[in-house]
């Protein structure tokens, strides 16, 4: 039978709740962390992630529903951001791609995708795994300035007690992974 809110039954509840809890606790610090990486506001990220969460389930008729943020937004978001200057302006064009999604669904032209390469699709995600990176890693090792690409990285090194913990620090995880290396 097809799900839908006409025809929910009170006994799917009993599975749909610990489902839909469990992916909202895992959507939503990858919204809040996607909101943070492209310079969107945090509440921004929160707010997206349950309103869309909520839309898709609602207007979907799947069982299997797949939605969520994705990693590869990011980049897109800020690289937005940052060439409107605004992010009202910014609000506007993802309303614009919005209607677009929603004429390239009514003319059934999803098929359009099939036709970019896996590699175009890969190269891209693991470039936004190198930024999702580049953007933690100053926090992971205690540096909360923004300028730390610019001139905090050096910093690391000028003094000796900071540049032999970062070099212990290094020397510790390669060693790690050297050593728990699964066998091949």
């Amino acid at each position: 039978m097809k799900r839908t809110i006409k025809y929910y039954r009170i006994i799917w509840l009993h599975h749909d709740l610990p489902a839909g809890l469990s992916v909202f606790f895992v959507a939503l610090p990858l919204c809040i962390g996607i909101a943070l990486a492209s310079g969107a506001p945090l509440y921004a990220g929160l707010i997206t992630g349950i309103i869309g969460g909520l839309v898709t389930t609602l207007i979907s008729g799947s069982q299997l529903l797949v939605s969520g943020p994705g990693a590869g937004l990011s980049t897109v978001v800020a690289a937005t951001i940052i060439s409107l200057g605004d992010y009202r302006l910014f609000l506007l064009v993802v309303i614009i791609a919005g209607l677009f999604q929603i004429l390239l669904g009514l003319f059934k032209l999803g098929s359009i995708a099939n036709y970019f390469p896996s590699a175009v699709i890969k190269g891209m995600l693991a470039a936004i795994g190198i930024l999702l990176i580049s953007k933690q890693l100053p926090i992971a090792i205690g540096y909360n300035e923004p300028d730390f690409w610019n001139s905090g990285f050096l910093n690391l090194f000028s003094s000796k007690t900071s540049s032999a913990v970062f070099i212990t620090s290094i020397c510790i995880q390669l060693a790690a992974l050297i050593l728990f290396q699964p066998y091949q």
